[in-house]
């Protein structure tokens, strides 16, 4: 499975592709981030990521796309910002049909490193090692990406087996509801049946 992973971002957006293997086998294909002026325009700079993401879909073709969901920080300028981005990301992939999936930055930390409060300098050491690098991937935004598409590798087959699930239960559901209309239906015309 090729995994774009994707930490969502205005001044710097982390891009990565990782390819996972038998067992827990990943391999970094690929890592970049692309940075935005802050004084440029907000539809320029969403431009700019959008036009380099369109360029990273057609060029390495991902299954897949995960991108770390926002979540409530104390500067909402940078959460509207981060949210715009992750929105036009997400975009260019229902385009092209691929699948998208968010992910916390507790669930990517605790996928990679074991521990949901994991620091920055932890992931990048745990990205490292098990992408088997030669070096730190910087800046941050870069090890984040990684750390998602990492992260969307480990967890995507038990996604799989909890969207099973649910599609299952909810076919169930819809057995039991016509059974429990039919078993009505049928009560209501033998109760018109014994009036007669």
């Amino acid at each position: 499975m090729r995994v774009m992973g994707i930490d969502p971002g205005l001044t710097r957006c982390g891009l990565s592709v990782v390819e996972s293997g038998r067992g827990r086998s990943v391999v970094a294909l690929d890592v970049d981030v692309v940075r935005t002026p802050s004084d440029a325009a907000l539809p320029q700079r969403l431009l700019a990521i959008s036009d380099a993401v369109e360029h990273w879909l057609d060029t390495h073709r991902p299954d897949v796309i995960a991108i770390e969901r926002v979540f409530s920080q104390h500067n909402v300028s940078t959460v509207m910002g981060t949210a715009q981005a992750g929105g036009v990301i997400a975009l260019a992939a229902a385009r092209r049909g691929i699948d998208v999936h968010f992910h916390t930055p507790s669930e990517v930390k605790a996928a990679v490193t074991g521990n949901g409060a994991a620091d920055k300098a932890q992931v990048t050491e745990m990205v490292t090692r098990i992408l088997t690098l030669q070096a730190k991937p910087t800046p941050a935004d870069a090890a984040d990406a990684l750390a998602l598409a990492i992260c969307h590798c480990w967890r995507a087959p038990m996604l799989a087996r909890m969207a099973a699930a649910e599609a299952l239960a909810a076919q169930q559901r819809r057995a039991y509801r016509a059974k429990l209309a039919a078993q009505t239906a049928q009560a209501k015309a033998a109760q018109a049946g014994a009036r007669r």
